[in-house]
Order: structure tokens, then C-alpha cells, then sequence
């Protein structure tokens, strides 16, 4: 008994020393039925590179665990701002800062927050991937015009009209419009502002990057063998999110958007 006693008291102890979040039990995910994640950080609003960390949620008790280990992406050319997505929302108070950027149209910069993931595509007729599956043709366009009906949509030309494509700049065929580019050849949509709000940004994928750490219009770009890995894992009846925040973003809104905890800086990819 008095041996019991013991290691009760050492167990107290030991407690004590704890930093909060030590103690604290795991993150029930913010969004429901949530059980895949993808998890971008960066090193600030205006950084053009990133660490990519996946993660599975397995249970109420052991919470967010990471799926592999971290790999280096590439984002926005000019960094990052916040988008329009699942999160940050209104009843998000503190979530954005005075003088953080905010998504725009053509600005160069990947949208920051927590969005759903859409249909896969690529220049294949199939692909090994869970997600819902579109093939990419001559005549497929995404919108990237504000003004249009189709903004934030891809869309074939042949079905909408040669007119309804017109001021387009992201062709999905870039390896027919581009000399043979690869970017598009797998990829997946990330649901940035699926409103469609005009002037909020469009278009932003997770693709292939054309050379090792090239920074993108927006989106985020990998290594071909990273993008088939995420593929063959991704599962939409696992409801997954995708995450892109710089470092200190994340480390701010971790608890109240309950997301995983991060490799330490030694672990992340660069």
C-alpha cells in the first residue's frame, strides 16, 4: 500500500512538471468525420517554400499521427495569405492578424487556412487515387476570370464555348499548351473559395512542380513521387482537409483548430 501510495505521489509530481499541452488529452478534429489530413508550414507570410507533413487520425485517445515522414513543397512566388475556405471564418476571433495579407486574385500567393480537398485530375485517362478522377483534355480550362460565370471552375471548352474560355490563362493541358510541361500531369483541387467569390483567387491545385523547389502562381508543387504517394492514400470517405499556415500561424491557432503537433524544426523537410 504505502508503495502504491509512492508512486502516486511520484506520478503528481512528475505531472506537475508538464507543460500544459503535455497534459492536455488530443484534439478532437474541427471538422466532423475529419480523418485524413495534409498539413503545410511555412516560415512566413512571404516564404516560398514549405514542409509537408500528412497525418491520420486513429482515435479520441491517441489523436493526430503522422503518416510518413515530411517532404519539401513549393508555394506562392510571393508567400502566402489568408484564403477562403473552412477556416479562418467570423467566428474565428483572432485568427487574423492586422497587417496579415489576404488572398487576391493574381497575386501570387498560396491561400492560407483549412480547406477541402476536390476531384483529382491529370493528364492520364485514370489515375491510382481514391478521389473522385478527372482526365484533363485540349479543351480544358480553369477560370481565372472574375468576371466570368465559370470563375474557379474548370471547365471543357467544347462543352461551355470557345467564348466562355476567353482571357483564360490556366489551360489544364500544359504539356499540349506548353511544351510539354509536366505541372498538371497529377494533381488534386484544393477547394480554396468555393463560392466563387470574384476577385478571391481561383484555381489552386496541388501539382507537380517543374523544378525542384520552383515556386508556383499559388498553388503548392512536389515531387512526382510525393503527389502519387498522397494520391494512393487519400480517401474521401476519411473526410480529408487540407492546412497551409506559416510556422507561427500554426503554432497560435493549433488548439482552437485542434491540428496535429508539429516535427520539430530538425525533422521538418527543407
Amino acid at each position: 500500500m504505502l508503495s502504491l501510495l509512492r508512486s502516486a505521489v511520484a506520478a503528481v509530481l512528475v505531472a506537475g512538471t508538464l507543460p500544459a499541452a503535455a497534459m492536455a488529452p488530443p484534439p478532437v478534429p474541427l471538422v466532423q468525420n475529419t480523418r485524413q489530413m495534409i498539413v503545410v508550414t511555412t516560415d512566413g507570410w512571404d516564404a516560398t517554400r514549405g514542409s509537408l507533413q500528412a497525418y491520420t487520425y486513429a482515435d479520441d485517445a491517441k489523436g493526430w499521427q503522422a503518416e510518413g515522414a515530411p517532404f519539401a513543397v513549393a508555394v506562392g512566388r510571393n508567400g502566402s495569405a489568408w484564403g477562403v475556405g473552412l477556416r479562418p471564418n467570423p467566428t474565428d476571433e483572432g485568427a487574423q492578424q492586422p497587417g496579415d495579407p489576404i488572398k487576391q486574385e493574381g497575386d501570387g500567393r498560396s491561400p492560407a487556412g483549412m480547406f477541402f480537398l476536390g476531384t483529382a485530375f491529370g493528364y492520364a485517362a485514370k489515375a491510382e487515387t481514391a478521389l473522385p478522377y478527372q482526365p484533363m483534355l485540349a479543351s480544358s480550362y480553369c477560370m481565372d476570370v472574375p468576371d466570368s460565370k465559370y470563375y474557379n471552375r474548370i471547365v471543357d471548352a467544347e462543352v461551355v464555348g470557345a467564348e466562355a474560355v476567353e482571357g483564360s490563362t490556366e489551360p489544364m493541358r500544359l504539356d499540349l499548351h506548353n511544351k510539354g510541361d509536366v505541372r498538371y500531369r497529377e494533381g488534386f483541387v484544393i477547394e480554396h473559395n468555393p463560392g466563387g467569390e470574384a476577385g478571391k483567387g481561383s484555381c489552386i491545385f496541388a501539382h507537380l512542380w517543374r523544378s525542384p523547389g520552383e515556386a508556383t502562381a499559388g498553388c503548392t508543387a512536389m515531387q512526382p513521387e510525393h503527389m502519387r504517394a498522397l494520391l494512393k492514400w487519400l480517401d474521401p470517405a476519411q473526410k480529408p482537409i487540407f492546412v497551409l499556415l506559416p510556422r507561427a500561424q500554426y503554432q497560435r491557432l493549433q488548439r482552437p483548430w485542434a491540428l496535429p503537433t508539429l516535427p520539430p524544426r530538425s525533422e521538418a523537410a527543407r
